[in-house]
């Protein structure tokens, strides 16, 4: 997600605004081994939650911290990539974009000065489950933004101009950051399309071309009334406030919305992989070989789920992981060794099928079959024995430095992201409070089992890019 400061960026999956100026609006409010156990006297994370909801269906989530004074307020909507309409790829992230094009009281660009004019900055981003749009502020300045932000959940300024200026946008996005791009979509967005099979989760989430000039003014009001609903969102504030305070704000500014009866969510299920899959993509523009590796990850919320936290960092995070030391340190088949869990955000934002990958680039003259002999060497040593009690203790203490890492990120964000994402998924915020605790009963012998079941051959994606003026690579599996 990028940083704003001062701008909203007209960058990939982030909310873009026009320059064209607007009307003035109406005056908002003022701004006033053996089994290895955790230590007994670790401490535990303990994030403060107030979660709530309003007769419309509103989630609320509030996290009082009174260390500086500013808060975030972030407001998620439960329509992602995954469930947007067939025949309109890419609709999520279009529709991202006209959240940006003015509201009931609001013109084109006011939002956005009004965030900047009291000393905020913003962004929004469109990710794999939900859709969210946030600010931070000073904390004198809260109550006007929740009256704006309550003020585009209540009505869009949808119109033909609109809908035409965002559609332009998306699709010169799409030429820039992908089309036009070395390695463009490399692997976060081809990743998906190869390895799973249920459309949902496997069609082009940045969108086809054809189907972005397809969308209609029509479609557009549909997609808002039915979405951008209370009964469809979560809203979260993180900071410094006095919480019966805000409660009468958003009583006042979100209480009165309609609810809207949301339709089914659609099934996003995988079936079980059971041979491997192989696709390669030729590039024009690349100049080197890549090799992208992606493992379906067990499902949300399991023992396994948390494990595979841990085997992350004992495989891939940093330049103590496995996967470093082999194919860069005792190798030097590449220069680096990237990857995760869920590219586009992190191992915890995210409900539904998803791959751990790991990606890298290589010479021309080192062949794919030499880089995957050395990873399915280094991923046996998990699966044959039990990993020894420093290797957990050190995987244990970059996922728990990780994740405070991830909750104060961005100036307080992160820890209203997971809240949000929790309170939308699960309806069930307070879980943020037990990730730790999950990630400390994480045993040897359960990352053991873990590697057998979900890092064989067989439930594996390689995805392979060759550039256009090589010879392209095998896409058979041997």
């Amino acid at each position: 997600m990028r940083k704003v400061f001062g701008a909203v960026a007209l960058a990939a999956f982030t909310g873009c605004a026009t320059t064209q100026e607007a009307q003035k609006p109406e005056t908002p409010p003022a701004v006033e081994a053996a089994k290895v156990e955790a230590p007994a006297e670790q401490p535990k994370l303990q994030v403060p939650v107030d979660y709530y909801k309003l007769d419309n269906g509103l989630k609320v989530v509030l996290s009082r911290d009174s260390s500086a004074p500013k808060a975030v307020v972030a407001v998620y909507y439960n329509i992602g990539f995954r469930i947007e309409p067939k025949d309109r790829t890419g609709f999520a992230h279009l529709f991202e974009h006209m959240m940006f094009q003015g509201s009931t009281n609001l013109g084109k660009m006011e939002f956005i000065r009004l965030i900047q004019k009291n000393g905020g900055v913003l962004n929004g981003s469109t990710r794999f489950d939900f859709t969210n749009y946030f600010e931070v502020i000073p904390s004198n300045a809260l109550e006007p933004i929740l009256w704006a932000e309550a003020d585009r959940m209540r009505g869009l300024d949808v119109t033909e101009e609109n809908l035409k200026n965002q559609q332009g946008v998306v699709t010169n996005e799409v030429k820039v950051n992908v089309l036009n791009q070395p390695y463009g979509g490399f692997p976060w967005l081809d990743m998906p399309q190869v390895a799973n099979t249920n459309w949902y989760n496997a069609h082009n989430f940045y969108g086809d071309l054809k189907d972005l000039e397809a969308a209609s003014l029509e479609d557009v009001r549909a997609f808002f009334k039915t979405y951008y609903a209370p009964s469809n969102a979560a809203l979260v504030i993180v900071g410094d406030f006095e919480p019966e305070q805000v409660k009468g704000w958003i009583q006042k500014y979100f209480g009165p919305l309609p609810t809207v009866a949301q339709p089914s969510k659609p099934d996003i299920s995988e079936p079980r992989q059971t041979k491997e899959k192989r696709h390669d993509k030729q590039d024009k523009l690349a100049q080197r070989p890549a090799l992208a590796v992606g493992y379906h990850m067990p499902d949300v919320g399991t023992p396994e789920y948390f494990a595979m936290a841990l085997v992350d960092e004992v495989l891939l995070q940093g330049n103590d992981s496995a996967l470093y030391q082999q194919l860069v340190q005792k190798k030097g088949l590449t220069g680096e060794v990237s990857g995760g869990v869920n590219q586009l955000g992190n191992h915890w934002n995210y409900n539904g099928p998803m791959q751990w990958t790991a990606y890298l680039f290589h010479d021309a003259d080192t062949t794919t079959e030499t880089l995957l002999a050395e990873i399915d060497g280094v991923v046996a040593q998990l699966q044959n024995q039990p990993i020894d009690a420093a290797t957990l203790e050190r995987a244990r203490v970059k996922a728990r430095s990780g994740l405070y890492g991830q909750l104060e990120g961005f100036l307080g964000f992160g820890r209203a992201d997971l809240l949000a994402s929790f309170a939308l998924f699960f309806d069930d915020p307070a879980r943020i409070n037990r990730l730790e605790t999950e990630l400390m009963k994480v045993t040897p012998e359960l990352i053991q089992k873990t590697a057998k079941e979900y890092l064989r051959r067989e439930n594996r994606t390689v995805l392979t890019v060759t550039p256009a003026t090589a010879p392209a690579t095998k896409t058979q599996a041997p």
